[in-house]
């Protein structure tokens, strides 16, 4: 994966962060490479995509890369996200859950219910003209965990 412009420097910046605070020499290590793989603006799938996805994630849930990067950065970062191999996951997820409610489309909303079923996850439960639909939400994605006739 190609990275380039604002995008590129705050995956550098953040994984130069992570790389300075690691106690670890394996992890320093992997993180060496990394900002190696970042600095020349191209990472490739596999460990280095693995490790660049654990840091932006890290960066985005904590609030540090929009306190230190601003909206501009966030925006980047999420946009790189994306484009990794988890991020390419719940975006497809997304999709695939969004085509599915289509069957939903037009019909009376009887009744809409959110649960939390465990730390980060979530059941969104939609009622519409005899019909349920149950969406789990967690950090892996979206996905479409029943659709079918309400009881």
């Amino acid at each position: 994966m190609t990275l380039k412009g604002e995008a590129r420097e705050v995956a550098l910046a953040e994984v130069q962060t992570v790389q300075s605070m690691a106690r670890d020499e394996t992890m320093r290590e992997r993180l060496t490479g990394l900002v190696a793989a970042v600095d020349e603006g191209d990472v490739a799938d596999g460990d280095d995509a693995e490790l660049l996805e654990s840091v932006l994630e890290l960066g985005l849930q904590t609030g540090r890369i929009r306190a230190y990067y601003g909206p501009g950065g966030e925006q980047a970062a999420l946009a790189t996200l994306r484009r990794l191999p988890r991020g390419r996951t719940r975006t497809d997820s997304a999709r695939a859950v969004t085509e599915a409610l289509q069957a939903l489309k037009g019909s009376q909303l009887d009744g809409v219910r959110i649960a939390a079923v465990a730390p980060g996850a979530f059941t969104l439960t939609i009622e519409a003209d005899g019909f349920e639909a149950a969406i789990r939400l967690d950090g892996t994605g979206a996905r479409l965990t029943s659709l079918g006739t309400g009881s």
